[in-house]
């Protein structure tokens, strides 16, 4: 009865939502048109220059993003300075569509990133393609698409750039929910230099250390150089949340042989361990939600990649090859309680999985614009190929009793070896006639993924084994359309297919002491795509209004069943909505304004089960609502900003698609909430140059909230409570 009423509160009709959101962007563009006409009524079109625009990642800017037909934004290093993020996850929060889970279960520390977008999944989100300057950071972008270790850094960051919709033809594969590319810190062209750090101070008393550094220069031989560090240290705003040490090293080079050709290289190097406090039951988050009753649980792992990328652009044409190989490792120790099946008493079980990977690839582009009469267009295509390969493995030791000394001698339990070759290749063309701009594509993966999945002894000899393969020749058409109203408004409109390969995990399982497949029961994922949006960028306005659907023809979904943890099809799910992002200089409207700005986002999502008995449920664990407010004013040597977070209700069910709360925590309501912040900034450079130092708070009225999570790790998880930070940076 309570899972009825939630639904019949804070539903609407399909149609209804189709309404509401036309008559949103009917009333946008026609205000935007309404602003442009009064202003000037024989604005024309900017001449269209006749250049390979090439990678739509490289050197993005407002304009590009104006110009890209689909839901697109860019938070650049300004922003991310002046906001109170000192997380990615915070700088995250700030794109529309974008949410973003607190630590929870298995993805409990600093070291994981986990995100959704339009209503998808946010555990270590696995269904966005996620990018450091165009080399994928999941661990195996075909077999594992995760990030339970997220080796980037925000101090290591210029800039964020998240395309939302249309980009499945050049990027792939698990690209539903767009592509997120984490641009770093560029190569100066003369000497340059800074120091920072940022110190967080948490409520019970607990103290997080981030420093960051960059050097870089480009001599006059057309040699650039750049060294960047970023790391934490220190606890965080739970106990055992504790001793957490990242560092993430960058090297970057470049050298431009001639006006037109360019070699770049970069080496990265990511070290990371961090406690994980774990869940609460709902009596024990009711005593203190800051406390832990998991002392034994950490999380660690390590990544090293290098990447060598050769790049030619002239007038027409522009060609890059990126070469990349990446190594990660990745470890999770965790103390369970279980059932011992000799003495059917539940005891203490220490458990740990460690898994290696490792990816190569190469990745040919080819762009060339062409004029026939006075159409132009550009035609671009492109070609990957990538090999991986995993090896993953699950230890468990001797039961123990509560309270007892830990055992930690690990016993084997699982291993399995996995393998995918992939070959991917895409063809767009853009043509521009008049005011439109129409680009079709298309892109075809190819792949072949195998696992050995080994049920082991405890001396880790193989008790029983199984090796499913699983094959994919997928064709994925792309089309976009985009209209030119002026100068300074668009609209638009996109369709495309997105395919998801079925991951190792998915592959195979336990039963019992037998090693079975579940390739049968299992298939990959897909995804049908659409957007229609306008944007709008000019007299200090830029605005974009977008509404989206997603059928997806069947979600996986993973689940605890009979306390084995494993994927299930959840089935086809639709995921419909709009959002909205603008941000504005008041200073273009009166000059007593000047030095104050805005930037709001609204996002309403209804995600689904299109099929089954959960048919016109919604899915777990998002909300429909979430919201951003900011406000910035700059004089003289002040900065002051504050940011306002709310998003609604979520609801977290078990497979009975039951939300009163059970008593572990796992499942139940989660109310929605809202916090604030605040941030204020002053530059000494008058006094003393380079110096800038900041500081802000956090939640600022203690905002209570929490959410759940199910997996082994289950339980109510608090979230960050008021934290008061301090910056400080010098630039020389």
């Amino acid at each position: 009865m309570q899972q009825k009423s939630f639904v019949s509160t804070h539903s609407f009709k399909q149609s209804k939502v189709a309404i509401a959101t036309f008559l949103a962007l009917f009333g946008f563009t026609s205000f935007a048109y309404a602003e442009e006409e009064n202003s000037s009524k024989t604005a024309v079109l900017n001449t269209i220059q006749l250049r390979a625009q090439g990678n739509w990642l490289e050197d993005v800017t407002a304009k590009k993003v104006f110009e890209h037909a689909g839901a697109r934004t860019i938070i650049d290093r300004k922003q991310l300075d002046e906001t109170a993020s000192t997380t990615l996850k915070d700088a995250l929060r700030q794109v529309p569509s974008v949410q973003v889970q607190d630590n929870a279960g298995t993805a409990g520390s600093d070291l994981s990133l986990s995100f959704g977008v339009r209503g998808l999944t946010s555990r270590f989100s696995p269904r966005s393609t996620v990018l450091m300057d165009g080399v994928p950071l999941a661990f195996a972008p075909y077999g594992q698409p995760q990030l339970s270790l997220a080796p980037t850094s925000l101090g290591n960051i210029s800039s964020i750039d998240v395309i939302r919709g249309a980009g499945s033809v050049r990027f792939g594969p698990q690209n539903v929910g767009g592509i997120i590319n984490f641009n770093t810190r560029e190569i100066p062209k003369d000497f340059k230099g800074t120091v920072g750090l940022t110190t967080e101070f948490a409520k019970n008393g607990n103290v997080k250390l981030s420093p960051n550094a960059f050097l870089g220069t480009t001599f006059e031989n057309g040699l650039g150089i750049a060294l960047m560090y970023s790391g934490t240290q220190g606890d965080g705003y739970r106990d055992d949340n504790d001793h957490n040490n990242i560092n993430d090293v960058i090297l970057k080079t470049a050298y431009s042989f001639t006006d037109a050709d360019k070699l770049e290289f970069s080496l990265h190097r990511y070290d990371a361990k961090a406690g994980m406090p774990g869940g609460l039951t709902p009596q024990q988050y009711a005593v203190n939600p800051n406390q832990s009753v998991m002392k034994n649980d950490f999380f660690e792992g390590h990544r090293t990649d290098g990447a060598l990328k050769y790049t030619h652009q002239d007038d027409v044409n522009t060609f890059e090859v990126l070469a990349y190989h990446t190594d990660t490792y990745r470890n999770a120790v965790m103390e369970n309680q279980a059932q011992n099946a000799k003495t059917k008493k539940l005891e203490m079980q220490l458990r740990n999985a460690p898994r290696t990977y490792q990816v190569s690839a190469i990745e040919p582009r080819f762009s060339h614009a062409y004029a026939l009469g006075n159409v132009n267009n550009e035609i671009s295509v492109g070609y990957r190929y990538l090999h991986e390969t995993s090896k993953e493995y699950i230890g468990r030791s001797a039961f123990y009793a509560p309270n007892s000394p830990v055992i930690t001698q690990l016993d084997g339990y699982s291993s399995a070896n996995g393998k995918t070759t992939a070959h991917a290749v895409y063809l767009d063309n853009r043509t521009d006639i008049g005011r439109w701009s129409v680009t079709p594509g298309v892109r075809f993966e190819s792949i072949k993924t195998t696992e050995n999945f080994n049920r082991l002894n405890a001396n880790n000899s193989v008790k029983s084994s199984i090796t499913p393969v699983v094959k994919s020749n997928e064709v994925l058409p792309n089309f976009s359309v985009k209209y030119a109203v002026n100068d300074q408004w668009n609209v638009f409109a996109n369709y495309g297919i997105s395919f998801g390969p079925q991951q190792y995990s998915q592959m195979a399982k336990i039963d019992g002491d037998t090693a079975v497949s579940q390739t049968q029961g299992l298939r990959p994922e897909k995804a049908k795509n659409y957007e229609l949006g306008t944007h709008y960028l000019g007299n200090g306005l830029q605005a974009e209004l977008t509404a989206f659907y997603i059928d997806f023809d069947q979600e996986l979904k993973r689940s605890k069943i009979n306390g084995v943890e494993e994927w299930s099809s959840l089935g086809a799910t639709k995921h419909e909505g709009f959002e909205l992002g603008v941000n504005y200089d008041f200073g273009q409207m009166y000059d007593v304004l000047h030095g104050l700005s805005a930037y709001s986002n609204l996002t309403y999502t209804h995600a689904t089960a299109a099929a089954g008995i959960r048919k016109g449920k919604d899915i777990p664990l998002y909300s429909r609502w979430v919201a951003n407010l900011g406000l910035g004013y700059k004089v003289n040597q002040w900065t002051v900003n504050t940011d306002l977070f709310a998003q609604s209700s979520q609801i977290a069910t078990n497979k009975d698609d039951l939300v009163i709360e059970d008593d572990k925590g796992r499942f139940g309501r989660i109310p929605g909430y809202t916090t604030a912040s605040v941030r204020v900034a002053y530059d000494f450079s008058q006094q003393l140059k380079g110096l800038k130092v900041a500081a802000g708070i956090k939640n600022v009225f203690d905002t209570n909230y929490f959410t759940r999570s199910s997996d082994s790790i289950y339980g109510k998880y608090e979230g960050q409570p008021r934290t008061v930070f301090l910056q400080t940076s010098f630039d020389f």
